[in-house]
C-alpha cells in the first residue's frame, strides 16, 4: 500500500482521493477544514490535514513520507506548488490548470530524478492521452479538441455552473488563445470565432477559442494544424463578453478596500456559478485526428466523443468523475511502474505508450467513463 498526499480537498480533489482510498493510504490537505470534513464523511478511511501549500516548510514537513503528491490546488498556485514538489523531491501528477509553462521545470524535474505528470485532466488530459498515441500510428495533420462542463438545468442568464474555482473559469475567458493553423502559431482573444455544433443528447452548442492547447504546442510541432475550443450552451459567450468588454474581469485596484473589479465579479459570479454538490451536470469532449495510417498508408479521421454525467450512485460530478480519474489513472499507473522516465510529462507524452494508453481508457470504463470512437476513411 503506498502513500498518497493530495493537495486540494475541492470537488475534484475530494473525489480523487476517495477514489484512490480503495487501494491506498491516502492524506487529503487542505485550508479549509470545512471541505475535509465533507470527504470524510464520504470516505472514512481518508487521512486529512491543514495545509498551506504556500509555506513551503509546512508542505516539506507534511509530505516528507508521500510516496507520490497529487497536486489539485487552484491554478494561480499551481506552478509554484508543483516547482516546490519537485525541489522536495516528491514524484508527483498534476491537475492545476496554471498560466506558466510547465517544461520550465523540465530541468529541475531531471535533476532531482522526479517524474512529473502534468495537466492530467480531462482536457488538458485525455484529449492529449489520445493524440500521443496516434501520433506514433499516424502521420497526423491536424487536432482538434471541444470541451465543456455544463448544467443539466440551465439557469438564466449565463445558463453554467462550475465545477470548479469561478476564478479558474474567469481565468479562461481572459487569458490570450493559442493555435496553431497551418504551422503558424497564432494568438488570439478567447471567446473568439464561436461556432454552433451539434452534439448527441445535448444538442446544439457553441464553441469559442481558449488557450487549452497547452504543452501540445511545444511537443507536437510536426502537426501543421491544432486546436481546442471551449464549448457553452449558446448565448453564454455574449453575456460574458459583456463584463469583459465592460471592465468586469479587470484585476487594477481601484475599488474600496484596495479591490479589484475582479474580485466582486469573482464573488458574484461564485454565487451565481456555484455549482450544487448534489446538482447534476455533464461534461462534453469531442477529439478530432486527421491523418495517414502508418501501416496502410490510408488516410482517416479519427474521432472521440465523450458525454459524461453526475453519478447520482457515487454522488459525484461529472467534471470530477471525468478530471479526477484521468489523474488517479496516472497515479496507479505510475505506481505499478509503467511510467520510468522522468523530467516535466503531459498526457501525450505517457499516452505514446501503448500500455499506458489502454490503462487509462481501461480504468476510466471501470468508472463508467467510456470514450466512443469511430474511425473513418478518407477518400
Amino acid at each position: 500500500m503506498s502513500k498518497i498526499y493530495v493537495l486540494g480537498a475541492g470537488m475534484v480533489g475530494s473525489a480523487m482521493a476517495i477514489d484512490l482510498a480503495s487501494k491506498h493510504e491516502v492524506i487529503l490537505s487542505d485550508v479549509n477544514a470545512e471541505a475535509l470534513s465533507k470527504a470524510v464523511n464520504r470516505e472514512p478511511s481518508l487521512h486529512t490535514a491543514i495545509v498551506d501549500v504556500t509555506n513551503v516548510d509546512h508542505l516539506a514537513e507534511h509530505v516528507k513520507d508521500a510516496d507520490l503528491v497529487l497536486s489539485a490546488v487552484p491554478g494561480f498556485l499551481g506552478f509554484e506548488t508543483l516547482k516546490n514538489i519537485i525541489q522536495l523531491k516528491k514524484n508527483v501528477v498534476d491537475i492545476s490548470f496554471f498560466p506558466e509553462n510547465a517544461f520550465e521545470l523540465d530541468e529541475l524535474a531531471k535533476e532531482n530524478n522526479i517524474t512529473a505528470i502534468v495537466d492530467c485532466g480531462v482536457a488538458p488530459g485525455m484529449d492529449n492521452v489520445i493524440l500521443g498515441y496516434y501520433n506514433e500510428t499516424h502521420q497526423l495533420e491536424s487536432f482538434e479538441c471541444l470541451v465543456g462542463g455544463l448544467p443539466k438545468i440551465k439557469k438564466w442568464p449565463f445558463c453554467y455552473k462550475a465545477p470548479f474555482s469561478p476564478v479558474d473559469v474567469i481565468e479562461e475567458y481572459t487569458r490570450p488563445a493559442r493555435y496553431v493553423e497551418n504551422g503558424e502559431l497564432i494568438t488570439r482573444p478567447p471567446l473568439t470565432d464561436c461556432e454552433f455544433i451539434e452534439f448527441d443528447k445535448v444538442g446544439t452548442l457553441e464553441s469559442f477559442n481558449s488557450d487549452g492547447l497547452r504543452s501540445i504546442i511545444y511537443t507536437m510541432p510536426h502537426i501543421k494544424n491544432r486546436k481546442e475550443k471551449t464549448l457553452r450552451y449558446p448565448g453564454h459567450v455574449e453575456y460574458v463578453r459583456v463584463l469583459k468588454e465592460s471592465g468586469f474581469f479587470n484585476t487594477k485596484p481601484t475599488l474600496g478596500n484596495n479591490l479589484s473589479p475582479l474580485d466582486v465579479t469573482s464573488k458574484i459570479l461564485f454565487d451565481e456559478w456555484k455549482l450544487g454538490e448534489m446538482e447534476e451536470e455533464l461534461t462534453v469532449m469531442r477529439v478530432t485526428l486527421v491523418g495517414v495510417d502508418k501501416k496502410t498508408n490510408k488516410k482517416e479521421e479519427i474521432v472521440f466523443d465523450l458525454h459524461d454525467e453526475f453519478d447520482v450512485k457515487t454522488k459525484t460530478s461529472s467534471m470530477a468523475r471525468t478530471t479526477g480519474y484521468t489523474a488517479t489513472a496516472a497515479v496507479n499507473m505510475f505506481l505499478e511502474g509503467l511510467v520510468k522516465k522522468t523530467g516535466i510529462l503531459p498526457p501525450e507524452l505517457v499516452g505514446s505508450s501503448k500500455p499506458c494508453y489502454d490503462y487509462f481508457f481501461s480504468y476510466l470504463a471501470e468508472r463508467g467513463v467510456v470514450y466512443k470512437e469511430k474511425i473513418i476513411a478518407i477518400d
